[in-house]
């Protein structure tokens, strides 16, 4: 299981280590160091979209190293990089929460066009692999194509939904759900909900109010909220999580859409600017392709191809 989820996210980090292998294995390999050729190596971990600020301290340690005379090859730099990313993206309880008594409660927020509603099908798909039942609850409720697609979703899985008419209160919904699934005695309710825009603070007073019914009706509900990122928009997806952390009191990220990004290196920048660690990536389009973020696995898979040459 384990190789299989390596080769799945090394697969879905391709575009991103082609970003950092085609930079990196031109300028360091049989090369000695010196300050300029350290330069570089910050403007090509910039292009990953690692961060200007993180990708600065990373070349800084380099420097250090160089001038100690630790680091004097090319080939030296990448173990540090290395060693000092897995340091930076390791540590945090990468699993998703699980309440002491059922159901479990993950509501799953984002921005339009971030592939949220998919990223509920994926999470359900894995629940319920591990042998969890799953209740989804349809709360964007102002998109009707996104009910439908949910709905499309969990009759493709064989999972429950509850929903409301178009149009309906979402906090309503989701308070109908978390009647569902405590009368139903599921293991975990997913609660999708409208993508919202970081600038609309209607919205997000309305995602507020969901988080408030969810709790009054379960306690300590939602015990995981998940906030689905492009990795595509690479440090832009900052900029939003910076908002509904402090909104929805986000807890890990989803990271979707790694398989079609050089800029997957928003994985480290995420964590280091904000503190909350990115706990699911999406590696493909079909609710398989979804595997637990592994920062060890994740840095290996950027480095691949340097690593063999």
């Amino acid at each position: 299981m384990f190789r299989k989820a390596l080769e799945a996210l090394r697969k879905g980090a391709a575009r991103t280590a082609a970003a950092i292998d085609g930079s990196l294995r031109s300028l360091l390999y049989g090369r000695d160091l010196d300050e300029a050729l350290i330069d570089q190596i910050e403007t090509a971990l910039v292009t990953a979209d690692v961060g200007v600020t993180l990708a600065r301290e990373l070349v800084d340690e380099v420097r250090v190293q160089f001038r100690k005379g630790v680091a004097r090859k090319g080939e030296d730099a990448i173990g540090i990089l290395k060693a000092r990313l897995k340091a930076r993206l390791s540590g945090d309880d990468l699993r998703l929460a699980r309440a002491e008594k059922a159901p479990t409660v993950i509501l799953v927020v984002g921005v339009n066009g971030s592939g949220k509603t998919t990223s509920v099908a994926k999470i359900a798909k894995a629940l319920r692999d591990e042998g969890r039942s799953v209740l989804l609850a349809a709360a964007d409720t102002y998109r009707a194509g996104a009910v439908a697609q949910l709905t499309v979703w969990s009759e493709r899985l064989g999972v429950d939904i509850v929903k409301g008419k178009a149009g309906a209160d979402p906090a309503a919904v989701a308070f109908d759900a978390a009647d569902a699934a405590i009368a139903r005695g599921v293991d975990t309710l997913l609660v999708d909900t409208a993508g919202r825009l970081h600038t609309q603070e209607g919205l997000l007073r309305e995602l507020t109010k969901i988080r408030t019914v969810l709790a009054k009706r379960i306690p300590g509900a939602p015990h995981e909220t998940l906030l689905v990122l492009d990795a595509t928009t690479g440090q832009s997806a900052i900029a939003q999580a910076r908002v509904f952390r402090e909104v929805a009191n986000v807890t890990g990220v989803f990271l979707a859409k790694l398989d079609g990004t050089a800029r997957g290196g928003a994985a480290v920048g995420i964590q280091e600017a904000l503190g909350v660690p990115v706990k699911l990536v999406g590696v493909g389009e079909t609710p398989e392709d979804v595997q637990p973020f592994d920062p060890e696995g994740f840095v290996d898979a950027l480095f691949t191809g340097l690593d063999s040459a």
